[in-house]
């Protein structure tokens, strides 16, 4: 007979997909901290420039990794630990007491990793090995474009849901009203119907239409733009606009925005927004200028939505044809498991 006391953890889906924590270029020659899913992390790079990603706690006596520094040492770059100097190679294990200059550290003496990668500009950190197929780092399919610059914007810290958030980035019903003069007018607020299709990873919006005063950072007319939108992780998401070539003064322009979001407690998140636009000519910081205009509207209105955690219940809130992408976004999150910034 089993042990009536013992019983399994549940597995978080969460834990086996990949998220992003960081901009590449934020983690350079010190260690960084952040946090993902409820746990404390540390990032550094060795001598290769390859990242890591480990539980920022020594596994000495529980101090912050992330309050140590990262040194050349025998054999590669080491993070060593701020209390008692322990370092740590690439690998995760201890090779250097510094109280003990004599001892060898035994293979179990290691710090907790876990899987990083980068792509699109970002660190990437999976918490858990996946059970069965590999989860792929969300594309964004514009990254490959030579065609369209790439800019980054943020990051921002938001006290509400990963979903919360990803719900309104799917939502053009709010232009009008939480960004007026801006992506929309309150006389124009018509959501035309449109399309919406899951996906392997997520769902795909397209037809989706809006009158905007100001669509992108260089319009110089009010335009009709047409939106695509693809959710292609839990967390993340991809919008394509293309205003008319008019209210931007440059035939054939394209601007797409990959959102994507660290869901670093239930009800707190850190967001990033990269930019893939045809416009070379603009100045990096007019298009971050104009993206923090946009986010900065919506964050209050974000952070008053109660329950901060999105319900999967639609019989929760009220829902109507113009919210179709969000109400599927819903039934896709129940129907895989998620439980992580969701009730």
């Amino acid at each position: 007979m089993g042990n009536p006391f013992s019983f399994q953890v549940p597995t978080m889906i969460e834990r086996q997909l990949w998220h992003p924590v960081a901009r590449a270029d934020d983690v350079a020659d010190m260690p960084v901290a952040m946090r993902l899913l409820g746990e404390d992390l540390v990032l550094w790079r060795d001598a290769t420039g390859a990242v890591h990603a480990w539980a920022d706690r020594c596994p000495h006596r529980g101090a912050k990794l992330s309050l140590g520094r990262v040194i050349d040492g025998e054999g590669g770059r080491q993070l060593e630990c701020p209390y008692h100097g322990w370092r740590f190679e690439a690998g995760g294990r201890c090779v250097h007491v510094p109280a003990l200059p004599g001892f060898v550290p035994p293979a179990t003496s290691r710090a907790r990793a876990h899987a990083a990668c980068e792509a699109g500009g970002m660190v990437w950190v999976r918490l858990d090995a996946p059970a069965e197929d590999e989860p792929p780092v969300p594309v964004f399919a514009a990254e490959a474009d030579a065609g369209l610059r790439k800019i980054d914007c943020g990051p921002y810290d938001v006290e509400t849901s990963a979903p919360r958030l990803v719900e309104n980035f799917l939502d053009m019903a709010h232009f009008g009203f939480v960004h007026e003069g801006w992506l929309g007018a309150r006389e124009m607020a018509v959501i035309d119907d449109y399309r919406v299709e899951p996906t392997p990873h997520g769902l795909l919006a397209t037809g989706c239409k809006a009158w905007q005063p100001q669509s992108t950072a260089n319009s110089t007319a009010p335009a009709q733009v047409e939106y695509t939108y693809e959710v292609t992780a839990p967390y993340t998401a991809v919008l394509t606009k293309v205003p008319e070539a008019a209210s931007v003064g440059q035939a054939g322009y394209r601007e797409s925005i990959a959102l994507y979001i660290c869901p670093m407690e239930h009800e707190r998140c850190r967001v990033w927004f990269r930019f893939a636009t045809s416009d070379f000519d603009r100045d990096a910081a007019s298009v971050r200028a104009f993206q923090d205009t946009i986010f900065l509207q919506d964050k209050p209105v974000l952070e008053s939505q109660g329950p901060k955690r999105l319900p999967l219940d639609l019989r929760a809130e009220l829902h109507t044809v113009a919210d179709k992408a969000s109400s599927l976004y819903r039934r896709q999150l129940k129907s895989r498991g998620i439980t992580f910034g969701v009730c």
